[in-house]
């Protein structure tokens, strides 16, 4: 079909569907109008060019997030300032006008921010953002939130000290990129960026430069591109969008704007004839990957129009149908790749698109997945797609709109906030949920098979290609070659290939049902609002009813035993199979039939076995709940035994396993297990290739059946937006049906315990110059104490800052680090503390001494009063937050019975965390931080 026509055909149906509306709704929805822009948003520029977006949105409560969003990054570097944009941000942290080196840090640390984790920003070719959630219910913070923003735009003081206290920082996180994935990139890049800026311009820059640079350098980067025009401001959260408004016109209006400023260029990918191959291997890569990029021979547009919007939905369908297909090819009984995708969208340039293709195969299967992901694209141009296929696109796609829809009004501020900084950078749409899923519902009918199945005639060419494979280089291992990629291409062309076949979808899960159960007991905790039932095969089912998401219910389960009950043999017999039962499907459905069955629902389950428990873990939309008790019954009673679907997972777990060794990263924690684990009989290590092919399947499958035989031994769990009266109906009809047998089974605790003694092991591996550090202090069979519980995660957080303080502020020598401190009640009481940090090998026998030095610090004199503050404000914003969270809830009245907790002690949280004392902290720290620790270091292999 010629574009022409298509357009025409589209304009006819887009006329036709909305001829009879209301006269300003057709306007509205006329091809050439304007894609409205969200009424819920103010949008503003002030008059030196700033941007500002403005929305009131009350999830969660008293809490504002605030970008900086500035339209320069790494692309418009010059020659002595490549790392530089990204060191810029960097030193936004580093001395502003009105906070002084690590002030920022430490203020917003003290009001419940945590840097890392709330506070932030990131670099990019093209753009450089800053991330600040604040309070919004404080007058000061609030300011104060304002004037760090404002700082960050216009404020830095880069002064020369500054500037070379944060190299060393900067160089740690550049060696943390250091490795195959970078080394591989450098081959490829040229290629896939060809003839581009883009190709030389990685936002982390260069070493020599990061190392040398002249501060003028940064400071006419900062000059040059930190202004007004470029910048917008971006506001979501809980405050009113008056008082929001003169905030950022007080703060940001005075920034002058530049005279003459410096242009603001758009680089663009160029076109080339050829079609580009890249292969790059490496000895350290884990994972094998071919990827297809057919560049647009064009510049792309901003998606302004209606026509635009509707042309991205169709775009939306082809993907869906497409990756649907991959999906049965992934499940397939040999599968040619672990995971497999294709998409139309972006490239590293900003204004140019590609459709690509994208697969992680075996390392012998770089061509067998190329194969079949060029095979794929080829079935569609010559077949297209069917209309079975195009109906189950068209409900995923809608059912996914239709519970944002749902969820419009209680949508955390943090999930909004980045489509108006996309907005502002590339011109994205921001119609909002309401008008979109308002849109796609009009215009799905007007969409035809057949313009879905023409994007591809202008998607696939033969120039603008560019084909990457990547994996590693072994012994034993041939790489593949140009001339094989070239040949390949030709076979695919000239290869017959028959349209793809749709399977009738099954229109029922259950055929009959047992005889349904009842409830034989209900008691309701008023304090904590959740209810418990007993079912009449001795089930328990607990539940909590919510108004935190209105499309959301959370479902779990467990049971005591998992493979604690095991014998050693069965254990390792079992291990590695486990994983694969599922994937056989459930009452004689298959994974693929049963992913078409769930085309237009929102329901996952997933059954597994653990060290200790056998469980469930799902959600649901409330409209689909009945599908999940459904899918829960099967999972009981009718889980499929097939040795193909079975040996497919083996050969993808294989096809990824393949040459994770080779990774340094991956050999050490491999290692150091081992070393941990020495005498531990059911100590099984990393899956490797010939374990997999050990994982017996029947035994797995017999265990299963024995494991999940007695549903009345089972506890459920269920929070959300539920209909009590219907959710105790599908209780009685699919859970009080399954039988119960009273097993009333206990998990066997671990026998295996580690000495409790000082061990250092240091691991070679890897040519980089890269090192990692680990220290670990166990207690084994403690008494549990729910207080200690509690100061030893204090302690971690702690002592986080103050290892942030003297390893990365102090010292310069890491990127980041961290501490982290726990106690346990399952298999048996035990604490576990943990530091960890990457750096220079050079550097590490000092880092570990000083991050010891810290802990020493602690135990002699306890935490500092306004350390533990710190910790105390995060703990209570983020428990604020977390009781209208249902994965919060869910989590708590798990836990409370696996580990027989008084759930109501919840309750006195906030108590708790005002009562804690320094003494507090400082005496967990004597009791469980000794001299007995196990201490980690990988190393590079000697040269």
């Amino acid at each position: 079909m010629q574009k022409s026509t298509l357009i025409a055909i589209t304009l006819l149906f887009l006329s036709f569907h909305f001829g009879n509306a209301q006269e300003g709704m057709k306007k509205s929805l006329e091809p050439s109008s304007p894609i409205p822009v969200d009424p819920n948003v103010k949008i503003g520029k002030l008059d030196n060019g700033l941007t500002y977006y403005i929305r009131n949105n009350g999830k969660p409560e008293d809490k504002l997030e605030l970008r900086l969003a500035i339209n320069a990054g790494s692309i418009l570097e010059d020659e002595d300032q490549l790392g530089l944009a990204h060191f810029m941000e960097h030193m936004n942290f580093n001395g502003t006008k009105n906070f002084k080196k690590n002030e920022l840090v430490d203020y917003l640390q003290g009001i419940g921010v945590q840097f890392g984790a709330d506070l932030n920003a990131y670099t990019s070719f093209d753009e450089t953002v800053y991330i600040l959630p604040i309070p919004s219910d404080d007058p000061e913070k609030l300011e104060k939130g304002f004037q760090i923003l404002e700082d960050w735009a216009h404020g830095a003081t880069l002064t020369d000290e500054a500037i070379d206290d944060e190299r060393g920082v900067v160089l740690e996180e550049y060696r943390l990129g250091l490795g195959p994935d970078k080394r591989m990139m450098q081959e490829y890049l040229p290629k896939m960026m060809y003839g581009s800026k883009y190709a030389d311009r990685l936002p982390i820059g260069k070493k020599e430069i990061i190392e040398n640079f002249k501060y003028k350098s940064i400071r006419n980067y900062f000059k040059d591109w930190y202004r007004p025009d470029l910048m917008a401001v971006v506001a979501v959260g809980d405050l009113d969008i008056a008082t929001t408004e003169k905030k950022i016109k007080e703060h940001f209006g005075k920034i002058k704007k530049v005279k003459n400023p410096r242009k603001r260029e758009v680089f663009d990918l160029p076109n080339h004839e050829e079609t580009f191959i890249a292969i790059a291997s490496d000895k350290e890569a884990p994972f094998s990957r071919v990827q297809v990029m057919y560049k647009d021979r064009e510049n792309s547009k901003p998606t302004k129009t209606i026509l635009d919007y509707r042309t991205q939905i169709v775009r939306g369908l082809f993907s869906t149908m497409l990756n649907n297909r991959l999906s049965e090819l992934r499940n397939s009984a040999n599968p040619p790749f672990v995971f497999g995708f294709s998409y139309y969208g972006g490239t590293f340039a900003r204004n140019k698109n590609a459709y690509q293709s994208s697969a992680t195969t075996s390392p012998e299967g770089q061509l067998n997945g190329l194969r079949a992901m060029l095979t794929e694209n080829e079935r569609v141009r010559r077949h297209g797609f069917n209309k079975g296929e195009f109906e189950r696109a068209k409900k995923e796609i809608l059912a996914r709109l239709e519970k944002q829809f749902k969820d419009r009004d209680k949508q955390e501020s943090g999930r909004i906030v980045n489509q108006y900084v996309y907005n502002y950078l590339e011109k994205s749409p921001i119609p909002g949920i309401e008008w979109s899923y308002d849109f796609n519902k009009k215009v799905m009918p007007t969409i035809q098979l057949a313009e879905i199945n023409d994007l591809i005639k202008g998607f696939i060419h033969d120039d603008n290609r560019v084909i990457v494979i990547t994996g590693p280089e072994k012994e034993g291992l041939k790489k593949v070659t140009e001339q094989e990629v070239l040949d390949l291409i030709k076979e695919v062309e000239a290869a017959n290939i028959t349209p793809y076949e749709d399977e009738e979808v099954a229109d029922a899960l259950i055929d009959k049902l047992p005889a349904a159960g009842t409830i034989t007991k209900e008691e309701t905790n008023d304090k904590l609002g959740f209810t418990k039932l007993t079912l009449s095969n001795g089930a328990t089912v607990t539940y909590k009813k919510t108004d935190f998401k209105n499309d959301e219910i959370l479902f779990q389960a467990y049971s005591p035993g998992g493979t604690s009950l095991y014998t050693d043999e069965e254990f390792k017999a079992t291990t590695f199979a486990n994983g694969g039962l599922s994937q056989a499907g459930i009452a004689g459905l298959s994974l693929n039939d049963m992913n078409k069955y769930m085309s237009g629902k929102i329901v996952r389950v997933n059954p597994s076995i653990g060290g200790f428990s056998e469980n469930f873990r799902g959600s649901a939309a409330p409209k689909d709940i009945e599908t999940l008790f459904e899918m829960v019954h099967l999972y009981f009673t009718s889980l499929n035994k097939n040795d193909e679907a079975f040996q497919s997972y083996i050969t993808k777990q294989k096809s990824f396993l393949g040459n994770l060794m080779a990774n340094p990263q991956f050999f050490f924690s491999n290692e150091i297990g081992k070393v941990r684990n020495k005498g531990n009989n059911r100590y099984v290590g990393f899956p490797t290739a010939e374990a997999m092919d050990k994982a017996d399947y029947d035994l797995a499958y017999k265990k299963y059946q024995e494991r999940f035989a007695d549903a009345g031994d089972f506890n459920f769990y269920f929070v959300g937006n539920i209909d009590e009266a219907k959710l105790k109906q599908l209780c009685e009809k699919y859970i009080a049906s399954l039988p119960g047998k009273g097993s009333n089974e206990k998990y066997v605790a671990t026998k295996f315990r580690r000495k409790d003694t000082y061990h250092k092991e240091v691991i070679k591996r890897g040519k980089d110059p890269k090192s990692r550090v680990q220290i670990t202090w166990e207690e084994a069979d403690i008494k549990y104490d729910g207080d200690e519980a509690a100061y030893l995660g204090a302690l971690g957080e702690v002592l986080t800052i103050k290892l942030i303080e003297k390893l990365r502020e102090e010292e310069g020598g890491v990127y980041g680090v961290g501490a982290r401190g726990s106690m346990s009640k399952i298999s048996f009481s035990n604490v576990s503390f943990n530091i960890s940090f990457p750096c220079g090998p050079e550097n590490v026998d000092k880092l570990v001494e000083a991050a010891l030095a810290e802990v020493e610090k602690i135990k002699k004199d306890g935490p500092t009063e306004k350390d533990l503050n710190k910790v105390k404000e995060t703990y209570l914003l983020n428990r604020k937050e977390s009781l209208k969270q249902n994965r919060f809830w869910m989590s708590n009245l798990v836990r409370a019975d696996q580990e027989d907790r008084d759930i109501n002690k919840m309750n006195d949280y906030e108590k708790n965390v005002k009562a804690m004392t320094q003494k507090d902290i400082q005496k967990v720290a004597n009791k469980y931080l000794d001299k007995n620790y196990f201490l980690a270091i990988l190393m590079p292999e000697d040269q």
